[in-house]
């Protein structure tokens, strides 16, 4: 392909997206294929001769497309949407234009000085103090990883990199029950291990962990001789949305000295807006980590996750590794490839300059607000069902419910709305029982779209009970 071909084909491919998010409302939300089915339609081998891209986008259309899940669809109320608004794929056409390595300063010096800006923005719209740095990452989990391998080495003296773990005793990190799973694996990947993981039980209407059941965990640890290393706390957990009370766990966190990292994925969002901090956020500027992603509410195409780090030297001595290739010369340097696990790294921050600026701060507000109203008011919708019981109130934009009948009956259900194609819903469990879990947070979703998800999980209701 020459760049006269590349410039028409681009053009084509602005249109096709244009038309595809216009229409996206009249398709079906979850992909509707069998398993096997797009495999089966693609050539065992490889072409030997270059095809024409008037073919490949007509294979695109009528083999990929039925068997994608249309994850900006307005009626997507599964997981927590990962959104696209059309300013960050803008950005991201650019990036993908400019294709550069982003490792280092000198490797893109407008690359790492824009990062550098808009994780100052983000701080400041979330109200953290002034002191707090960060990086951005790939995703939440790549995040949480770097802040649990420095609890790891931070409580090892930093030598577990060096030496390994082999002698360096049982190393604890706590946190509630309801953390999203990437923190289990992030104890895997870090050499903790499960067992290692003390998760404390949720409590009350936010579900967050006991800070008293938190401390006697720690010191019964200590007592048999296990070494505690850090807190890992939630705002905003995936299940049901549970939020840590956190000034007494980072209480708890000082009485032992011990790192925290807070996992905010998606509620951390939110927080842009003023009347959800006190509830929710009060104490945050205590932590060590903080992690939010853009790439949910505010609209910036995946991936971009931001970790914030009030001070980034514990994470810099856990990742920063310098061959001499590596190495910068001449003035002193920002290189955010020393707070990550990959050394590659995306101009991310391009997506996140151009979204901030197209909405604004209130443009976001705006959405999140209606969100959060839409979501109460379909709860309390299904509460009138007959026999329907909400199970978890809601905790901003998501709760959870249960229809009648067993935990048989709640997946029946689910499977029978999603292959229904109207709505997206995905289920959960939570104390034991299998719940059917609501979220609203897609980026264009309007009220209409919100409480079609009413009719439809009643009219399905009516045919499967």
């Amino acid at each position: 392909m020459n760049w006269d071909d590349y410039a028409h084909w681009g053009k084509h491919i602005a249109q096709w997206g244009a038309d595809y998010h216009a229409t996206l409302g009249d398709r079906p939300v979850r992909a509707q294929s069998r398993p096997g089915k797009v495999a089966a339609q693609l050539p065992a081998a490889p072409p030997d001769q270059g095809e024409d891209m008037a073919d490949i986008l007509t294979d695109f259309e009528t083999i990929v497309m039925p068997g994608m899940t249309h994850w900006q669809h307005p009626r997507f109320f599964a997981y927590f949407p990962a959104n696209a608004a059309p300013p960050s794929m803008l950005a991201e056409m650019l990036v993908n234009t400019v294709a550069a390595q982003c490792m280092l300063w000198q490797t893109s010096p407008a690359a790492t000085e824009v990062e550098g800006v808009m994780i100052d923005w983000l701080r400041q719209a979330l109200d953290l103090p002034k002191g707090f740095t960060g990086v951005i990452q790939d995703s939440a989990s790549s995040a949480t990883l770097s802040a649990v391998l420095t609890m790891r080495e931070r409580a090892t003296g930093f030598t577990g990199n060096k030496d390994g773990l082999s002698s360096k005793g049982q190393l604890r990190v706590y946190c509630s029950d309801q953390v999203h799973a990437s923190i289990d694996r992030a104890c895997w990947v870090a050499g903790i291990g499960q067992v290692n993981l003390v998760k404390i039980p949720g409590t009350g209407p936010l579900h967050g962990m006991d800070a008293e059941a938190l401390d006697a965990a720690i010191r019964s640890d200590i007592a048999e001789g296990h070494i505690p290393a850090g807190i890992v706390a939630i705002s905003g957990g995936t299940g049901v949305g549970a939020c840590d009370t956190l000034g007494p766990i980072l209480r708890v966190a000082k009485a032992h000295d011990l790192y925290t990292h807070l996992d905010a994925a998606w509620a951390g969002s939110a927080m842009i807006c003023p009347e959800f901090r006190a509830a929710l956020w009060a104490d945050v500027e205590g932590f060590d980590s903080i992690v939010f992603n853009p790439h949910k509410w505010l609209g910036v195409q995946f991936d971009c996750s931001v970790q914030f780090l009030r001070d980034a030297t514990a994470q810099q001595n856990t990742l920063k590794i310098e061959p001499e290739y590596l190495k910068t010369s001449g003035e002193t340097v920002t290189n955010y490839s020393e707070l990550t696990i990959p050394l590659g790294r995306r101009f991310r921050a391009l997506k996140l300059w151009f979204v901030l600026r197209s909405y604004g701060l209130d443009g976001l507000r705006i959405r999140i607000r209606n969100h959060v109203a839409w979501a109460g008011e379909l709860c309390e919708a299904l509460r009138g069902l007959e026999g329907f019981e909400i199970v978890t109130e809601p905790i901003l934009s998501l709760f959870s419910f249960r229809c009648p009948g067993d935990d048989a009956a709640q997946q029946r259900l689910v499977d029978a709305i999603n292959d229904d194609g109207r709505i997206y819903l995905t289920q959960g469990a939570f104390r034991g029982r299998k719940i059917i879990r609501v979220q609203v947070g897609q980026f264009d979703t309007t009220r209409d779209d919100v409480m079609m998800a009413h009719q439809v999980i009643r009219e399905v209701w009516e045919q499967v009970r």
